[in-house]
């Protein structure tokens, strides 16, 4: 750790420069705006849970930002990524809801009928396979990129680092696997 000319410390952590003010930028952005973020993230995502986790990821990518640039107006910066992030954690949210629909019917458990329901879990098996052999049929990038999305929960900005690629990269590769996902199985979704 070290002291720069105008007054921030710079320190290397995992091959990066964080450089903040030597206040700790971070522990004063957590105190004057944590309450605040908490309360936009709520009114954007509608459940404590959901905005408590959108939370932890807003501060784990201002402190990445701040490890590869200077940042002129954080507050500013921390709610527009809070903002990527509840929208991001929203679409997620709504996919693995559209995804599983059906095997959280819940008319399925008020029926007697063994029939009914061996249908309904025959329908359920059949989108999954679907689903599965949509996602088998992408490119591996692709695929590998949905997956860690989609099912690993990984921000675009993650995947990125983790496949060495571009974040629009990363993006060209979700919409194509989506496009491609929800074309295999429109009759079913």
């Amino acid at each position: 750790m070290s002291l720069l000319d105008d007054g921030r410390v710079s320190c290397r952590t995992g091959g990066c420069e964080f450089a903040a003010m030597s206040g700790g930028l971070i522990d004063t952005l957590y105190r004057t705006e944590g309450v605040r973020l908490q309360r936009f993230l709520l009114r954007m995502l509608g459940n404590h849970a959901d905005a408590t986790d959108a939370s932890q990821e807003t501060y784990l990518r201002l402190v990445k930002a701040l490890c590869a640039t200077d940042i002129e107006h954080p507050r500013v910066f921390l709610f527009f990524v809070a903002r990527n992030v509840a929208i991001n954690l929203g679409k997620r949210r709504r996919f693995e809801a559209n995804l599983f629909r059906s095997l959280d019917d819940s008319n399925l458990g008020d029926r007697v009928d063994d029939s009914v329901r061996t249908e309904q879990q025959v329908i359920a098996r059949q989108q999954l396979r679907l689903v599965a052999s949509a996602i088998d049929e992408l490119p591996p990038r692709c695929r590998e990129t949905f997956i860690l999305s989609a099912f690993d929960g990984l921000t675009n900005g993650e995947i990125a680092a983790k496949l060495g690629v571009s974040r629009n990269m990363v993006e060209k590769h979700l919409m194509k696997a989506l496009l491609h996902t929800r074309r295999r199985c429109a009759d079913f979704f």
